[in-house]
């Protein structure tokens, strides 16, 4: 998983300065109501990957679940246990046992981690037969660094989409993108990764308009 030491290094800039700006984004962003829509209520721990500084816990919490994070920045972490439990560690060797945990979400972390089909794997493994396992991320149409998003109202598509890559480019210089780089996945390679880790799909959901910022997907392991 990339963006430990990455991550370190732009830890205290996320937390006073990024997450306040992010707030402001939430309802064009409709994290909350996706997660609503696909995690939805239950009991049991939830373990949220790259759970960065906690700041969707809350979220994760009030449909009743008991959030867990694990991330392996300990800078981010450092603000992260004010928020939730955690654990420092690799998100591609979770240190869970084998099918123990009802539900599994990561939110707006897939871009962080290159090695994301073993994420899917090792969230596939931990999962119990039946568990729920929610991916909200950027939007791999109409985000990524061949998408100028500078009017929101007529997003830029230049050649790229469908190249695998990781990079710096970004059309802001406000976000995390330029600063820790991100990877792309085209959609039918980041869905492939879902069905090779053995978990199958139940429904997905948009957020953000006029043209969708965040794609998010529920899949679970079979019974």
């Amino acid at each position: 998983m990339r963006g430990g030491a990455a991550y370190d290094e732009i830890a205290d800039w996320y937390e006073a300065e990024f997450l306040p700006q992010r707030a402001l984004a939430e309802d064009e962003l409709e994290i909350a109501r996706t997660l609503r829509l696909l995690l939805g209520p239950g009991d049991g721990p939830c373990l949220e990957i790259g759970c960065g500084t906690g700041v969707y816990a809350e979220q994760v919490r009030a449909l009743g679940r008991k959030p867990i994070g694990v991330d392996l920045s300990a800078g981010m972490l450092r603000y992260a246990r004010d928020r939730l439990p955690t654990v420092r560690a690799d998100a591609g060797r979770l240190p869970v046992p084998d099918g123990t945990l009802p539900a599994v979400v990561a939110v707006m972390v897939h871009t962080d981690m290159p090695g994301y089909a073993a994420v899917l794997r090792e969230a596939a493994r931990v999962l119990a037969p039946g568990g729920v396992f929610v991916h909200v991320g950027v939007h791999p149409c109409f985000c990524g660094g061949f998408a100028d998003r500078t009017d929101r109202n007529a997003v830029l598509i230049r050649p790229g989409y469908r190249d695998s890559n990781w990079t710096k480019e970004s059309w802001t210089d406000r976000g995390i993108r330029d600063k820790v780089g991100a990877t792309h996945w085209p959609l039918p390679e980041l869905l492939q990764m879902f069905l090779d880790a053995g978990l199958t799909f139940e429904r997905f959901a948009e957020g953000g308009s006029p043209t969708p910022i965040v794609l998010a997907a529920r899949a679970r392991r079979p019974a």
